[in-house]
């Protein structure tokens, strides 16, 4: 190694107003500065003489891979090659000068927005501060400490590992942790679930700095804390209340000053005695005629920006700005035959709830970009989706997460970081994260995106349905209780009053079991881990469903990034290592053989396995738009991945949308027409998220395979706002009467102005009994702005026809279609790389179902 890199490098800090995870805050003359602490850090194994360079935020597995002293974590079988990191203790450190200036400031604080996780801090050799949880954010005074010229910061970090084995060993009982994949130490430790294994994910149990850390120098008070609270919200005034929170350092008089820098107007002002330590000041405002924020799909999603000034002796000595959105907000829970509805309600108007379940989009999160952010965002949002959940598994997101979730009109609902374990109860745990609650709602709390709060994952399930009440001491629950019905509902309810508060997911609050379907939420795995049908999805009336899924393969380009070509077998022990379900591959086959025929090669079976997917949530998905408003969400599992993988994931780790992801598109669409078999008759649905009636026409054709239309029926109809009906009925028999059930399809269009704003297939049999024929797809490409426009078309019936382009970067617009004979379809491809339309020609690949077989 460099002899340089043995001695810490010193670092020149600039003084400069900065951005903090939730709020942007701002020095006046002697007022607060804050100063980023991002360079010059060096990391090393504890007991190892030799210092390597560290990005911070970051963590080891990242700076090991950096310095190219591991491998590629993601490659192949390299994880298991890793497990030595999470077992072992490192340290880290950086040198940085302190102005003589800065040190004549009353305070000078230092913050650390996450440390993961064991860490004892020491600054000029002198131990600081002692952190045990890797979401919370922890702040010291450490002026004492400080000195004019070069001071160094050196941080410990403790296995989250080999902490806890200890504390497991001196107990007659172990708290579950199945999905740990190794030593069961998971819950002892308030650290991200997922970096432990799941199974979808792998196990790289992390340490390091893993969000910025800076210190903040201030005289006489700062601005802590700036809340927006709705008090009400309507289309003619939004009356609102700041909620200020000012640390002074003594007793003085001041004035605060709460701007609406939207509307250009003071909103507010008050004169207040702050006392030493936490002042909290509340002022009215008021906004006329406010924009009001809407989810995706609904309407805009305006955002007003607020600052509060904080002046002392009329001089400005600090301030915080913060954006929000104004909107009202309601979970509507009302008794009715069934039992309690389980309803959002966004300005006066019930949402139903279309999206999936996040998980963190790397198992190292520091790496997660704000592009990458807006990529699988922006996704979600040109799907038609209008929720994610936050799942509780994995980390409580960065800011820009949310900004964007805001900005796009995506809600969320916010796990807390506790799933599918039980937890310690004794008072330091409780304590803990009680503080993370804090830290977490104050962070979180004016973004219109969140619209509730939910204690944890699955818990209430595994106590009352796993088998853990049977087998574990009684007192466990008794601890569940302390956390999810006691310190996390008065975190709550004491911080961020305006959102509901839910204890668990699935849950009925104690009033009935936690997987019923009369009230609350659920989740439904019977698909799946039990191997029923996906038609076992209709059968299910829940009054939301917050989980349900199914397994695909990503596409070859992405197994290509962690494979080899003699890997390219299901069954090989690197495909193998990226398929976490113990049964995953074998339950994909079973489903997939009930529906199709055996797949003639590898890439042929991760495309029809994608297909498979896509189809079964279809059919889920479907069904709980058909049934609203008794149901009134539909959330499955899951949108992303953290790793590239077989998984349940509608989009890919490399941020390529799977079929899933196109079908989502459109069964999530605004309108939906909907053909459904049940009870011996044909019923076409159309479900409407649109707050007005309108008047549309419902199109019907019954078309063989070469594209000749055997039956056809129109009719006007007038599609009910917020609704599901069903607006043609006919019996199957007299539908396929003199015609062959194998094949036909009936294709079903919402038409308003001519113009179809909804399309449907549907058929009388699994596709391994349809008599589909090989087709030939004809594309004619044309450059386009930004891309290409293809337009293809068939001389016979295409089923699932997916497009692709290896070796180019880009996004084709639809995908996974169906052709049907004398019906063009035009698709774009976007890219922002310059490709010759020749080349393009030459690399565009085009596949339909009867080409897997």
């Amino acid at each position: 190694m460099n002899a340089r890199l043995l001695t810490p490098i010193l670092v020149l800090l600039t003084l400069s107003a900065g951005t903090s995870q939730s709020q942007t805050r701002e020095g006046r003359e002697s007022g607060a500065h804050k100063v980023t602490i991002s360079a010059g850090w060096q990391f090393r194994e504890v007991g190892k003489d030799a210092w390597y360079p560290a990005s911070v935020p970051g963590c080891v597995h990242t700076d090991l891979l950096k310095n190219k002293l591991i491998e590629d974590p993601f490659y192949r079988d390299n994880e298991q090659k890793q497990q030595w990191i999470g077992k072992t203790d490192w340290e880290y450190q950086t040198t940085f000068n302190v102005s003589a200036e800065i040190l004549t400031r009353d305070n000078i604080d230092l913050v650390f927005e996450g440390l993961d996780t064991y860490a004892n801090v020491f600054l000029n050799d002198v131990s600081l501060l002692n952190a045990d949880n890797m979401f919370r954010t922890w702040r010291v005074d450490c002026k004492r400490l400080l000195k004019p010229g070069a001071n160094t910061l050196r941080i410990r970090f403790r296995s989250p590992i080999n902490e806890v084995l200890p504390v497991m060993a001196k107990l007659n009982y172990q708290l579950p942790a199945g999905n740990d994949q190794g030593e069961k130490t998971s819950p002892y430790t308030r650290k991200a679930p997922y970096q432990f294994g799941w199974d979808w994910g792998p196990r790289f149990v992390t340490s390091g700095v893993w969000r910025p850390v800076f210190f903040e120098a201030w005289n006489q008070a700062r601005v802590a804390d700036l809340h927006i609270v709705a008090k009400q919200v309507t289309t003619t005034l939004a009356s609102l209340t700041a909620d200020v929170e000012v640390v002074a350092n003594g007793q003085r008089r001041a004035t605060i000053i709460v701007d609406n820098l939207t509307d250009k107007t003071i909103a507010a002002k008050r004169e207040v005695n702050l006392a030493p330590g936490s002042n909290r000041v509340t002022l009215d405002l008021a906004v006329p005629h406010p924009a009001l924020w809407w989810p995706n799909g609904l309407g805009a999603q305006p955002l007003y920006t607020f600052k509060a000034r904080l002046l002392v002796n009329g001089k400005a000595i600090d301030e915080a700005t913060t954006r929000t959105g104004l909107r009202s907000l309601e979970l509507r829970q009302q008794r009715d035959e069934s039992g309690k509805s389980f309803t959002f309600v966004i300005n006066g108007v019930p949402v139903f709830a279309k999206g999936g379940n996040w998980i963190p989009a790397d198992s190292f999160p520091s790496r997660i970009s704000t592009e990458k952010y807006r990529q699988l965002l922006e996704s979600v949002r040109d799907s038609n989706m209008n929720m994610l959940r936050v799942w509780g598994g994995g980390i409580y997101e960065r800011n820009d997460f949310y900004e964007l979730c805001d900005e796009m009109g995506i809600l969320v609902w916010q796990d807390f970081m506790f799933g599918c374990s039980l937890y310690p109860g004794d008072q330091a745990f409780l304590d803990n994260v009680r503080q993370e609650a804090v830290d977490n709602v104050k962070r979180l709390r004016n973004h219109p995106s969140i619209v509730m709060w939910v204690g944890n994952n699955e818990i209430e399930s595994g106590w009352f349905h796993w088998g853990w009440k049977d087998q574990l001491p009684a007192r466990l629950w008794d601890d569940y209780l302390k956390i999810f019905y006691g310190v996390l509902p008065e975190v709550c309810g004491s911080l961020d009053p305006s959102r509901p508060y839910w204890p668990s997911s699935p849950s009925s609050k104690l009033e009935d079991d936690p997987e019923s379907q009369k009230m609350g939420d659920l989740h439904y795995w019977q698909v799946w881990h039990a191997s029923l049908p996906f038609s076992e999805y209709e059968k299910q009336h829940p009054r939301f469903m917050s989980e349900y899924g199914f397994q695909s393969f990503p596409q070859l380009e992405t197994v290509n990034t962690y494979t080899v070509p003699e890997d390219h077998d299901i069954k090989s022990p690197v495909m193998m290592a990226h398929q976490r379900h113990p049964r995953g591959n074998q339950l994909i086959r079973e489903y997939m053989l009930r529906e199709y025929p055996e797949p003639k090669d590898f890439e042929s079976f991760l495309y029809v396995s994608q297909v498979l997917q896509a189809e079964g949530i279809k059919i889920g998905a479907e069904h709980l738009r058909r049934i609203m408003p008794h149901n009134m969400g539909s959330l499955f599992w899951q949108i992303d991945d953290c790793w590239p993988v077989a998984s349940w994931s509608s989009i890919d780790y490399t941020g390529r949308w799977k079929a899933l992801q196109y079908y989502a598109r459109r069964f999530y669409g605004e309108v939906l027409v909907s053909p459904h078999e049940e009870n011996g008759n044909l019923e076409v649905f159309v479900v409407s998220d649109r707050v007005k009636p309108f008047a549309a026409q419902l199109s019907l054709s019954l078309l063989d395979f070469e594209g000749k239309t055997l039956w056809s029926q129109q009719k006007d109809i007038e599609v009910a706002a917020l609704k599901s009906k069903s607006y043609f009925t006919i019996p199957v028999q007299t539908l396929l009467t003199d015609k062959n059930a194998a094949g036909v399809v009936l294709l079903a269009e919402l038409l308003v102005d001519g113009k179809p704003v909804s399309r449907n297939e549907h058929f009388f049999k699994p596709y391994k009994d349809l008599a589909v024929p090989r087709s030939q797809i004809s594309p004619q490409v044309m450059p386009a702005p930004g891309g290409f426009k293809i337009t293809l078309s068939a001389d016979r019936f295409a089923r699932a026809v997916y497009l692709s382009v290896p070796g180019y970067s880009g996004f084709f617009v639809d995908n996974y279609f169906d052709l049907i004979p004398g019906r063009k379809v035009e698709v774009e491809f976007r890219t922002r790389a310059t490709i010759a339309t020749g080349d393009f020609q030459n690399k565009l690949k085009i596949r339909s179902m009867a080409d897997s077989f």
